[in-house]
């Protein structure tokens, strides 16, 4: 599954902030800091069962507001803090009442203005990274899964921020990097020891960004001010295919930031037809979900379900979106979503029709029509590659720079 988009985080120069909580690869758990009166601390969420449950992890104190959590598939919950000027990590699960630590180690807090974050969850669910981005260059960190404590896998030249996993097997590592002033999308291959290649260059003078990338069908959303200098707009492409970049105008909303945050996965051939949803906020601070499809030509308007974790859900391969809420009456509940017009699929294989669960969720929607429009005519070209197998993982070569069908394998 492709969940939480991870927009540039360091300082969210780029993006809509922080998701409320992260979801595992597999959407079997969720973590997130929950807040007690004045106090913060980790939560795990179990989602994979006939009804969500959350469960406390608090420690001897409570967290500091920059602190961080990443559930693993195994049900424990990584925790990122800042103490005594290094970054320190550790591994929490439950213990009857209290809260199990497991420290894993630290690495150091550069005084240069780096700032390490951790990367979306690892498609596998065993290991966490972490990025590590000054100005001038870049790290990426092993910081749990690994044989002995926080490991540096990869140095990357050039300020970087996002990330988004290209494979399923987490070795393909989608980074935006900025160099010469302009910031353009990399692949850092961890199999081959943090080795970098272009991914995503549009124009010589555009920003070009990847903000989500479902690995089944290689759809990918990006972020560029190609087609509109200095205006930054959401477009998708297909990682292997030598079609052009689209920018649909359905996607061009003034005065509101749309970001994605989750794809369907398991459309293997037809990446087209994925499902996406999107995060839509308005200049006063009003946001609802935008429901989309590349192959259609409108965003469906939703309102989102009251107490969303912001910026979290997931799709599942049958076509129903999951977003987890958290509200006085419901500490602790999932909203089910599909799109307009289609069934909702409950997990028991009945069919239902049902307007979502949670509160708020089947109040009228904003409406969309204004925001309909077909396909731009003047399209950008872009070329990447597709990740095979790992023994033959083609190096993304932008058009600029290379042939079509360039490959450069083992």
């Amino acid at each position: 599954m492709t969940v939480c988009a991870i927009e540039p985080a360091a300082a969210h120069e780029n993006g809509a902030g922080r998701a409320g909580c992260t979801i595992t690869a597999d959407g079997c758990y969720a973590a997130r800091l929950a807040l007690a009166g004045d106090s913060l601390f980790p939560e795990r969420w179990t989602l994979d069962g006939p009804e969500p449950y959350a469960v406390p992890l608090p420690g001897n104190q409570p967290e500091e507001p920059g602190t961080e959590v990443q559930p693993l598939a195994d049900g424990r919950v990584l925790i990122h803090r800042l103490v005594d000027g290094r970054h320190a990590f550790s591994l929490l699960y439950p213990t009857g009442p209290g809260t199990g630590e497991l420290p894993l180690g630290t690495v150091d807090h550069a005084g240069d203005g780096t700032r390490l974050r951790l990367l979306p969850p690892a498609p596998d669910g065993r290991r966490a990274y972490a990025l590590a981005a000054g100005r001038h260059s870049a790290a990426v960190w092993l910081v749990a899964g690994g044989a002995s404590g926080p490991e540096r896998v990869a140095e990357i030249p050039g300020g970087c921020s996002g990330g988004a996993w290209l494979d399923r097997e987490g070795r393909m590592l989608a980074l935006d990097r900025e160099s010469g002033g302009r910031t353009k999308s990399v692949v850092v291959d961890l199999g081959r020891g943090g080795e970098v290649s272009p991914l995503l260059q549009i124009a010589p003078g555009s920003d070009d960004r990847v903000l989500l990338a479902d690995p089944d069908s290689g759809l990918l959303l990006i972020r560029s001010d190609a087609p509109s200098p200095g205006r930054p707009r959401l477009g998708w492409g297909v990682l292997g295919s030598t079609l052009p970049v689209r920018f649909p105008e359905c996607l061009r909303l003034p005065v509101r930031t749309v970001t994605p945050f989750a794809v369907q996965p398991g459309q293997m051939l037809t990446p087209e037809g994925c499902a996406v949803a999107l995060h839509v906020e308005g200049a006063d601070g009003a946001a609802w979900i935008g429901l989309w499809r590349p192959a259609e030509r409108r965003v469906h308007h939703v309102p989102a379900p009251a107490g969303w974790l912001t910026g979290t859900g997931l799709w599942t391969a049958d076509g129903a979106l999951r977003l987890p809420y958290s509200s006085g009456a419901v500490p602790c509940g999932v909203a089910t979503l599909t799109m307009p017009g289609e069934e909702r699929r409950p997990e028991d294989g009945s069919r239902d029709g049902a307007a979502p669960d949670a509160e708020g969720a089947e109040s009228s929607p904003p409406t969309g029509d204004q925001y309909s429009g077909q396909l731009p005519t003047g399209k950008t070209e872009m070329t990447v590659h597709h990740l095979n197998s790992l023994a033959d993982a083609p190096r993304p070569v932008p058009l600029q720079q290379a042939p079509l069908g360039r490959l450069v394998t083992n």
